[in-house]
């Protein structure tokens, strides 16, 4: 029961992180992303472990567990999170977030093939509901679609698109790129959470924060050694002030979401977890009613109205692009 509330709390957070790090990304790159998210994890977690006091105990995790969560940090918050955002950057959540989605079948094939757990009929349509969901959700209908956004085409041929009275460079999106990127993020989000389960499993939930401190931990090791190459540093410093906000609220969301996650996992099997964070196709910037009350809940004021235009609509029509 402990497992499934956490797991249900981390989807919760998930989808404030997917409305957050996908504002942050129409202006912003998957660079400058992922060095702000990632070592800001390193600083919730840390402080997460001081104030339980769990830091104490960091001296006695067992080693090879510790090798299992620095390889969690390296596969799911640079290889999987760095897909992600080029997956949002290059063809929108919209389009992008049901390839992503797969990582739930991915999870539970491979926590009946890794660590043979059981798997029943049920669980099986349960996956298969699930995964069907995940797709409708995404599905916009065209007649609210037209009613809040008309094309025009300006007089060097270049297309714009009007939204709520405002002119924007329309999006559009590059299927192909979203997709192959989507499809390598669902593939390492997908893994993790096997070896999380493998280095966590018999433990306590609070054993999850110092998992989460050592995935960081090598992750954060590894952008600060990469921004030693020249062109990564330069696109970091020309980070617009803007989506400073929006990264830094990604990376204290998704910092949360995934120490609730790596808690459920200590004290349940995957095949219980993984189903249950799957409330995030209700509450899934794909979803335009959920991203209509995220954006009132973490957007400024004065951002709420084309917020609500970029959030509440398909890519093409709602996200433009310098």
């Amino acid at each position: 029961m402990l497992g499934a509330i956490l797991a249900i709390l981390s989807a919760v957070t998930f989808a404030f992180n997917n409305a957050a790090v996908r504002r942050g990304v129409v202006t912003g790159t998957p660079g400058q992303a992922m060095a702000i998210t990632v070592p800001i994890g390193v600083g919730c977690f840390l402080l997460a472990a001081i104030t339980t006091g769990e830091i104490a105990r960091l001296g006695q995790f067992p080693p090879a567990a510790a090798g299992w969560m620095a390889g969690v940090g390296l596969l799911h918050f640079l290889l999987g999170r760095y897909c992600n955002y080029r997956a949002n950057q290059a063809a929108g959540m919209n389009l992008t977030a049901p390839v992503i989605q797969l990582q739930v079948i991915v999870t539970l094939v491979l926590a009946v093939a890794i660590l043979h757990e059981p798997c029943t009929v049920l669980q099986m349509l349960g996956g298969l509901f699930i995964l069907g969901g995940s797709l409708i959700t995404q599905r916009q209908p065209v007649r609210s679609r037209a009613a809040n956004v008309t094309s025009d085409s300006s007089a060097d041929g270049s297309l714009s698109a009007k939204v709520h009275g405002i002119e924007a460079p329309a999006f559009v999106p590059r299927q192909f790129t979203g997709y192959l990127f989507a499809s390598l993020a669902a593939l390492a989000y997908g893994t993790t959470p096997i070896m999380a389960r493998s280095a966590l499993e018999h433990s306590g939930p609070a054993t999850g924060i110092l998992g989460g401190l050592i995935a960081y931990g090598a992750a954060t090791a590894v952008v600060a050694a990469a921004l030693l190459w020249s062109p990564l540093w330069q696109d970091v410093v020309a980070l617009k002030r803007e989506n400073v906000v929006w990264f830094i609220n990604s990376g204290v969301f998704v910092a949360v979401a995934q120490g609730l996650f790596y808690a459920a996992v200590a004290v349940a099997p995957i095949m219980v977890v993984m189903p249950q964070c799957d409330p995030r196709c209700a509450l899934h910037p794909g979803n335009r009613r959920a991203r209509a009350a995220l954006a009132n809940l973490i957007m400024p004021q004065c951002c709420r109205s084309a917020a609500s235009c970029r959030f509440g609509r398909r890519p093409a029509a709602g996200l433009g692009r310098p």
